[in-house]
């Protein structure tokens, strides 16, 4: 690109717009523009040929990029090749179709773009006054979600950076309302399968450790119902106050999905907090067999969602929904004086009233423009895809002299690990397949994440981006399955 001079005797830089240095003119802005837009298409018609996986120590990484800010422009050409260099090609590409470690994330295009608008429009979601438009825009996509998991009219949401800030905005929503909820003898109830982000809110909000309890689960990896039943009697016996109890939609580990209608029912008669981490899982709701695993959903005093997962948004992109939508802001409500003039009333929301934060993007966007470009079916049909594979991967591992699953495919999720003829013992299992996951992910050829199930190392294999194939499943399958193995 052409760059135009500055004052005399400064250095060539970006092209500035009258005395302001920090203002481009509007052609040099949409050339700008167009190169990024470039970069973003050749690398996504490229990605399939490109490895999954690149990675360096800190000491390269700071050898390309440690230098002091300068005090003078750089051309923007120089900038993107550095980029292109130096930081964009050391990733995992979470979008690349043979990317089945932790949870793949593959935004649509729309949603690319919704980002971009959020970003150029600079818009504060944080009150009404300043973004009516995209406050409604919110306000339609949470009413989607909300008929999706079967919530009554009443029901709130927020969306949020992710399924982290999602589950401590629910627990600090159920401390808030509920009768004992700041108590020392308050007791929490999760699952040994719980995501880590539970224990990290329940610290940040105060609790301790011995008001946590992690329940065992059954042999399908989903929270017993009669052990939360027990725990709640015990701790009541004891003068404690159970208080809120956390269930999977769709566990990280494996896929797990808790008997959401039975745990209703026993939150219901003892008068606990019922939230359901759906981060994961939350989603298949659109799909036939995802509405029947996820049965119960809707007895939930919160739910946790996650838009970059299977609704194929970019980062970052949550939701929190409460049943009883007016508690959200009655928990989180705060007018300091120099915020009056933005105070609603009536049916307007200020988004900053439902959440933690003040300052806050339009996250909306990009899921508007994705669900509206596309249509609810075009989801639902990729989300039925990446269920297929899994099975479509379970079979392939069944069929196999040289791998063992350890936990059949749910939700997407399978685990399994290679087992050679006559090794029996763990340590030497755990250390082949660890080795394996890190040559796979060297390779570039693809790349899955690892486990523990019932206490054995495994390999888990995640299928949801929607550009995955059979054929990108064999191809990571058939490569652990016939990698050489360490003498």
């Amino acid at each position: 690109m052409t760059i135009s001079e500055g004052r005399p005797g400064e250095q060539p830089g970006a092209p500035r717009l009258g005395d302001d240095a920090l203002e481009l003119d509007p052609e040099t802005m949409r050339e700008l523009g167009y190169r990024v837009v470039d970069l973003l298409v050749e690398r996504t018609a490229g990605l399939r040929e490109a490895r999954v996986w690149r990675g360096a120590s800190r000491a390269e990484m700071e050898s390309r990029l440690r230098e002091a800010p300068p005090s003078g422009p750089t051309g923007f050409d120089e900038l993107l090749r550095r980029l292109e260099a130096d930081v964009l090609p050391f990733t995992g590409h979470h979008d690349h179709p043979r990317f089945f470690g932790y949870i793949p994330s593959c935004p649509t295009w729309p949603g690319i773009l919704g980002d971009f608008l959020a970003a150029g429009v600079n818009i504060f979601s944080g009150t009404w006054l300043q973004s009516a438009g995209a406050s409604t825009v919110e306000l339609v996509v949470l009413d989607w979600f909300r008929q999706w998991v079967g919530y009554p009219g009443q029901a709130s949401g927020i969306l949020v950076s992710g399924g982290s800030q999602a589950n401590l905005t629910a627990i600090a929503c159920a401390q808030e309302t509920k009768a004992g909820g700041r108590s020392g003898n308050a007791v929490v109830y999760v699952s040994t399968q719980g995501h880590s982000s539970l224990a990290r809110a329940l610290r940040i909000l105060g609790f301790r450790s011995e008001q946590v309890r992690a329940l065992p689960v059954d042999e399908r990896h989903r929270l017993r119902a009669d052990a939360l039943t027990a725990a709640i009697e015990k701790d009541v016996r004891a003068g404690r106050e159970p208080f809120l109890a956390v269930a999977n939609a769709g566990a990280t580990n494996t896929g797990a999905v808790d008997p959401l209608r039975e745990i209703a029912a026993v939150c219901a008669e003892a008068g606990v907090w019922l939230h359901v981490d759906a981060a994961y899982g939350g989603f298949a709701v659109l799909t036939e067999r995802g509405r029947g695993w996820l049965q119960g959903i809707d007895q939930a005093d919160s739910i946790t969602l996650d838009p970059h997962k299977w609704l194929y948004q970019p980062y970052e992109a949550g939701c929190l929904l409460v049943r009883e939508g007016t508690l959200l802001s009655r928990a989180f409500h705060i007018m300091p004086e120099y915020l009056q003039d933005t105070a609603v009333g009536g049916v307007e929301v200020n988004f900053a009233d439902r959440g933690v934060q003040l300052t806050r993007s339009a996250r909306a966007l990009k899921l508007w423009l994705s669900i509206q470009s596309f249509g609810v079916d075009a989801f639902r049909d990729a989300i039925d895809r990446s269920l297929d594979l899994a099975v479509v991967a379970q079979e392939r591992i069944s069929a196999s002299e040289g791998l063992e699953l350890l936990s059949p495919a749910t939700l997407g999720i399978v685990c399994f690990r290679r087992r050679p003829p006559g090794m029996t013992a763990e340590g030497s299992l755990e250390r082949l397949n660890a080795s394996l996951a890190r040559k796979l992910m060297e390779s570039g050829e693809g790349m899955v994440s690892s486990t523990r199930v019932d206490g054995r190392y495994a390999l888990r294999l995640c299928v949801l981006n929607h550009r995955s194939g059979a054929a990108d499943v064999e191809r990571v399958l058939g490569w652990l399955e016939r990698a050489p193995l360490d003498p």
